[in-house]
């Protein structure tokens, strides 16, 4: 059997010092833009390159090359790319000035924010991917933004959790692929545990935000006029994701539907259709808007690498389940390592993979059930990956709405109330046995 590879508290200093370079710097300057993302990470990289002493030059390229090429980093940037061609497109279309105008002419005047978070929900649950859903609806949280006076924080925060919602509960979720896989549940089991843990903090969601936006009343002015043409990309988008397309094929067929539509309407020129596919109807968005946040996706997968490599991901989990006693304790034990690998790797799929064996060690221990591990496995590390604000999630609706990560923050009331929910349910709600099904 092989040796297994000993931990090392100073292998996570990369990411400590990209947190004390990238927090630092905003709260001295009061200004969170003054260190962009990438600069940070590079720095780290630059740190883990000089700390990792037992591997030449060549050696460290081919374990970060290694970590880059995973597959779940290259879907990650991929569906970035695509989203930002989808977006582009069905911006430039017009499409989303004809969803804003048509949910403002539906929903009751205080109910738009709300309406965006359950509309997060559903499209989150059916694309099984929190990217997707932020590329789908940051630009339509825009256009609610300014035409009802809501601050932009508080309607990209809703998408965030809705998208945050389904990240954790889709059946073709990539997090609860991997969460059933390493636990050894089924689908079904974890998706109805999983459920009744989180329902609380959906409801009490909807209800912050009816609250936060309730004093706040608009009449639907200027032009509300809305082509049912120009909405259809995005009932292409959210009908075929809950049809369960995959991913790749929903935002293709949505870009496609939003070059035709906006030719034929005449929103997008013939000799245009390429152009606002790279860079949107304003030169800043489409494809070339997501590259920022896929390059910084291929460095924090460089970072993880070999912090990883030497030790550090392995140190969190031995030190986690060293002090684990009993059955409560095995089961917040997995919560919070899911929390800390999450935070160390910036995406939660990766956190799992890497977690998930400690956690099936921990839950065959103490007697918990695998739907429950699974459960907690996947609910933490989405905790984890909606909160931080190098996470891909947050600086994508950041980079889609041109606010920074720590305005949107406060607003990511589920992933809070979530982790709040899982807590409760670890404390006070006996770990039920799996049904005989």
């Amino acid at each position: 059997m092989a040796k297994e590879k000993k931990g090392r508290a100073i292998a996570l200093l990369p990411i400590v010092v990209f947190l004390v370079i990238f927090l630092g710097t905003g709260f001295i300057t009061g200004d969170f833009n003054s260190m962009p993302a990438i600069v940070g990470f590079l720095i780290a990289l630059f740190v883990a390159f000089l700390q990792d002493r037992s591997h030449n030059f060549n050696e460290k390229i081919h374990i970060i090359a290694t970590g880059v090429g995973e597959d779940n980093i290259i879907t990650m940037c991929l569906i970035f790319l695509a989203a930002g061609g989808f977006s582009g497109a069905v911006t430039a279309a017009g499409g989303v000035d004809s969803v804003v105008n048509l949910g403002l002419s539906v929903l009751p005047s205080g109910a738009a924010v709300v309406g965006l978070f359950i509309i997060g929900c559903f499209i989150s649950v059916s694309m099984g991917t929190s990217m997707g859903t932020i590329a789908a609806l940051a630009p339509i949280a825009v256009g609610i933004s300014e035409k009802t006076g809501y601050e932009m924080p508080v309607c990209i925060g809703a998408v965030m959790c809705g998208a945050m919602f389904g990240d954790n509960l889709s059946m073709i979720s990539d997090t609860t692929i991997a969460a059933v896989k390493t636990q050894g549940c089924e689908m079904k089991d974890k998706f109805k545990e999983n459920f009744i843990i989180v329902l609380p903090a959906a409801i009490l969601t909807i209800i912050i935000f009816f609250v936060l936006t309730s004093d706040i009343q608009y009449e639907a002015s200027g032009d509300m006029s809305y082509s049912i043409w120009k909405v259809l990309p995005y009932l292409v988008v959210l009908i075929g994701a809950l049809i369960g397309f995959n991913v790749f094929l929903v935002l293709a067929a949505g870009i496609v539907l939003s070059l035709i539509v906006g030719v034929a309407s005449g929103s997008i020129g013939l000799a245009e259709i390429f152009k606002v596919v790279a860079s949107g109807a304003d030169g800043s968005g489409g494809i070339m808007g997501m590259y920022d946040i896929t390059v910084i996706s291929i460095v924090v997968a460089c970072i993880v690498s070999l912090v990883k490599e030497m030790g550090g991901i392995q140190f969190l989990l031995t030190s986690i389940k060293s002090r684990i006693k009993g059955k409560k304790g095995g089961e917040l034990g997995i919560a919070l390592l899911a929390v800390l690998v999450d935070m160390c790797t910036a995406n939660n799929t990766v956190a799992i993979v890497m977690a998930g064996p400690i956690a099936k060690e921990i839950s065959d221990e103490y007697g918990i059930s695998p739907r429950r591990s699974a459960s907690l496995l996947d609910m933490f590390t989405s905790v984890g990956q909606g909160l931080i604000p190098y996470g891909a999630q947050l600086l994508s609706a950041a980079s889609l709405t041109r606010t920074t990560p720590y305005e949107i923050i406060p607003y990511c009331i589920y992933p809070m109330l979530m982790a709040v929910s899982g807590v409760v349910f670890i404390l006070f709600i006996k770990n039920r046995k799996a049904p005989n099904i």
